[in-house]
C-alpha cells in the first residue's frame, strides 16, 4: 500500500531537523509528548503518514491525520501540536509559485477547473488521493537514489503540484501562480506586515498596497488569515518575542520594546494570553523543554 511505503520511507529518513537533500522537501518525526511550537507556516503541502497533528491559526484549529494533506497557501503565524498517544510522521514540500504559473500556462483548455476567483482560507485540509500519495512516495524513494535524484526530483515535484492544482484544494494553489489573484494581493499585505511587524500602519495603506478597497481588503484578509491585520501583527510580534526570550530570558522589557510594544504591561498581558504564562516564566519553561513541535509538516 502506498501509505505503508510512505510511512516506511519517512521512518527511515527522519533525522533531527526538517530538511532533506531534495530542495524544498522536509520530513518530520515528532514525539507524542512534544510541546506545541509556533512558527510561520510558509506556503507548503504537508502529508501525514502516522499520528495526527493540530494546527492553530488565530481562533481556528485544523486537524489532519493519516492519509490527509494540508495546504498552506499563505505564510501565516501558526502553532502546531501532536494529538497525544503516538508519534507523528509527516512529509512537507514548498509550493513554488513560478512552477505553478508555468504549469498553468502549459495546461490545455479544460485541463484545469474554472477558477471562481474567490479568496478562501490560507489553510485547508483534504483526504489525499492515491495519485498524490504515489507521487510523494516516488519522490521520497529518490533519497536512496542519488544518481537519479537530480534529474527526477524536479519532475516529480511538478507532478505533485499538478495533482494539487487539479485536486480538491486546487483553487488556492492555482491562485499562488497568478500575480493578479485575490490571494496574491493579500499575500503582499501579509508579507509587508511580516517584514515590518514592529511598525505601526494604517489599514488604508495596506489596502492600497493590495489594490483593493478598504472593505474588500478587510473581507479578504480575514478570509485568508482568519484575523484582522492588527491581530495578525500582534501574532507576529508575540512569536518574535518568544524567540527572542529564548536567548534573552532576563530582558523582558527590552524584548517587548524590540518587537514594537511601548507598554511593558500590555506586552506581558498579551503574551500571557497567547502562551499561557508571563514572558519571564515562559522563558524558563522553554529552557527546560528541548523539543517543540514544528508547525509543519
Amino acid at each position: 500500500m502506498p501509505l505503508d511505503e510512505l510511512r516506511t520511507l519517512l521512518e527511515r529518513h527522519a533525522r533531527p531537523g526538517l530538511t532533506t537533500v531534495v530542495e524544498g522537501v522536509r520530513i518530520c518525526h515528532i514525539a507524542p509528548d512534544a510541546q506545541p511550537g509556533s512558527s510561520m507556516s510558509g506556503t507548503v503541502l504537508a502529508v501525514v503518514a502516522a499520528g495526527r497533528k493540530r494546527l492553530a491559526l488565530g481562533d481556528r484549529v485544523y486537524e489532519y491525520g493519516v492519509g490527509q494533506y494540508l495546504v498552506a497557501s499563505a505564510d501565516l503565524p501558526v502553532t502546531g501540536t501532536v494529538v497525544p498517544g503516538r508519534p507523528a510522521l509527516g512529509f512537507g514540500m514548498t509550493l513554488e509559485p513560478d512552477v505553478i504559473a508555468e504549469l498553468m500556462v502549459r495546461a490545455r483548455p479544460g485541463d484545469l477547473p474554472r477558477s471562481t476567483g474567490a479568496v478562501g482560507s490560507g489553510i485547508a485540509v483534504s483526504d489525499a488521493p492515491d495519485e498524490l500519495i504515489d507521487a510523494v512516495v516516488r519522490l521520497l524513494r529518490l533519497l536512496d537514489q542519488p544518481r537519479d535524484r537530480e534529474v527526477l526530483a524536479p519532475l516529480i515535484k511538478r507532478e505533485i503540484l499538478w495533482r494539487l492544482m487539479t485536486g480538491e484544494q486546487g483553487e488556492p494553489v492555482r491562485q499562488l501562480g497568478l500575480a493578479d489573484s485575490g490571494l496574491s494581493h493579500i499575500t503582499r499585505a501579509v508579507r509587508w506586515i511580516r517584514d515590518n511587524y514592529t511598525q505601526a500602519f494604517r489599514v488604508e495603506e495596506l489596502a492600497s498596497l493590495s489594490g483593493m478597497s478598504v472593505s474588500a481588503f478587510h473581507r479578504n484578509f480575514l478570509a485568508v488569515t482568519t484575523m484582522s491585520p492588527i491581530q495578525f501583527q500582534k501574532q507576529m510580534r508575540l512569536q518574535a518575542a518568544r524567540l527572542l526570550l529564548a536567548t534573552s530570558p532576563h530582558d523582558v522589557t527590552g524584548v517587548g520594546s524590540r518587537v514594537g510594544y511601548d507598554s511593558p504591561s500590555q506586552f506581558s498581558r498579551e503574551y500571557r494570553r497567547q502562551f499561557g504564562l508571563p514572558p519571564s516564566l515562559d522563558a524558563v519553561r522553554m529552557r527546560e523543554e528541548t523539543e517543540l513541535v514544528p508547525a509543519l509538516p
